[in-house]
């Protein structure tokens, strides 16, 4: 199964746009929201490149900003479409976050890159799809690529599910490192930050933040979920404080990484 074929398959039969709707699923989504709008201007232009059902472009042209949205899977495009409001200043087409050809060079002021990492299984396909992400960067834009983490799928999915010696007898694990192979079928590619800052050693940027945007919160999703207002307010405001601390930001599923192009 290749690529296309096995990412089709899997967000035809899951729901995109709830999984960051539910309580637990904000704190993903609350925490990037938070970091793109400290660069936010009046009349910037947004583009998320593998936009999935829209909930961050249409967050984002909701309030007031121009956003181009691409997106591979057809059946996103469709769900995308059936939740744009005719005030909204959005365009959404199907494209690949490899080739973004038809997008002139120094076209945004913010590119989000928000799934495509997730899903790239070479370091050649990764390294194209920031390249592509940065060319069409304005200079000082600002570029936000998200990704799965190594070590808390380890704890979470391997050990937590008592997956690991099926997944080590498979050759998906590396028993020394404990590092986590993944192919199409697997669907999500697992980084560690030591990756991500090799793979950002091929551009002229700069970070700004790294940030853990959910932290534990997978591992305590249901504690989260009935947690009332009050308490959900709190457990934010502890969020904000740790998800950059470099002691605690690689205890978390997702990892952004903020960059300014120079």
């Amino acid at each position: 199964m290749n690529t296309f074929e096995s990412l089709t398959n899997y967000y035809n039969t899951k729901n995109e746009h709830l999984r960051l709707s539910s309580r637990h699923g904000s704190v993903e989504f609350l925490t990037t929201v938070r970091y793109v709008e400290k660069y936010l201007f009046k009349n910037a232009r947004i583009l998320e490149i593998g936009a999935a059902t829209g909930r961050y472009s249409h967050y984002f042209a909701q309030n007031g900003y121009t956003v181009d949205a691409i997106e591979l899977i057809e059946h996103n495009i469709d769900v995308f479409n059936s939740l744009t409001l005719p005030e909204e200043k959005i365009t959404a087409r199907q494209g690949n976050a490899l080739d973004l050809s038809h997008i002139k060079d120094e076209t945004y002021d913010i590119t989000l890159l928000l799934g495509p990492m997730y899903h790239l299984y070479t370091v050649e396909e990764q390294l194209q799809a920031l390249s592509e992400a940065v060319r069409v960067t304005k200079q000082k834009g600002k570029i936000f690529a998200a990704y799965c983490n190594n070590d808390m799928t380890m704890y979470q999915y391997c050990f937590k599910r008592n997956t690991v010696k099926h997944e080590m007898d498979r050759g998906m694990i590396d028993p020394d490192t404990f590092k986590l192979y993944s192919t199409p079928e697997e669907v999500f590619q697992m980084h560690r930050k030591s990756e991500i800052d090799k793979l950002m050693e091929n551009f002229n940027t700069t970070r700004l933040h790294f940030v853990g945007t959910d932290m534990l919160t997978r591992m305590m999703d249901e504690t989260i979920d009935t947690m009332d207002d009050e308490t959900f307010d709190i457990y934010m405001k502890y969020h904000f404080s740790v998800c950059e601390r470099e002691d605690m930001v690689g205890v978390t599923n997702h990892m952004l990484d903020v960059v300014e192009k120079n």
